[in-house]
């Protein structure tokens, strides 16, 4: 559960937030045309789109990290609560403010790592096999979006501990 569940009418997170579901939602859109495109050259004309595979994976890759800000911005993490719902109301924005720099600590590293995935991607010029696309600033898309959303994690807790006051 969000901390923001039934707080707002309003969607959290403004236009940035409309901005990378737009980006999102037109990524998703692309990825389903280059599929019917695909299936239909496949099966009805025996032509399918060269490098539909490698589209598809890149295009998945780079909705899945740049919907994490967003997430981030929606606080939509998704958390289990088996144990810690029974713990007393005030202790539940502290615990969430707990989990956030848990969460932020985590996505820093996996940036970290990213980046430096990047780096060594960069170095030995991968590409993919049909199309001959660089890789390296796929790369570098994933390790930027993971960063931003260490500081959107932040600063929802921040805000949200901020409420209860």
């Amino acid at each position: 559960m969000s901390a923001n569940d039934g707080a707002e009418t309003a969607p959290p997170g403004g236009w940035p937030r409309r901005v990378l579901a737009g980006l999102c939602a037109a990524m998703l859109l692309a990825m389903m045309a280059l599929t019917v495109t695909d299936v239909t050259g496949r099966y009805l004309l025996a032509r399918p789109v060269t490098g539909a595979t490698e589209l598809t994976e890149l295009l998945l890759v780079a909705v899945i990290f740049v919907g994490l800000p967003a997430v981030a911005l929606d606080d939509g993490h998704v958390t289990v609560d088996l144990l810690t719902a029974r713990l007393p109301d005030r202790v539940q924005p502290w615990r969430r403010a707990a989990l956030s720099i848990v969460t932020a600590a985590v996505l820093a590293v996996v940036a970290w790592r990213l980046w430096l995935h990047a780096d060594q991607i960069a170095g030995y010029g991968s590409v993919t096999n049909a199309l001959r696309l660089p890789v390296a600033p796929v790369a570098r898309l994933t390790a930027l979006t993971t960063a931003a959303a260490v500081p959107i994690t932040l600063l929802v807790a921040w805000r949200d501990l901020a409420r209860t006051r």
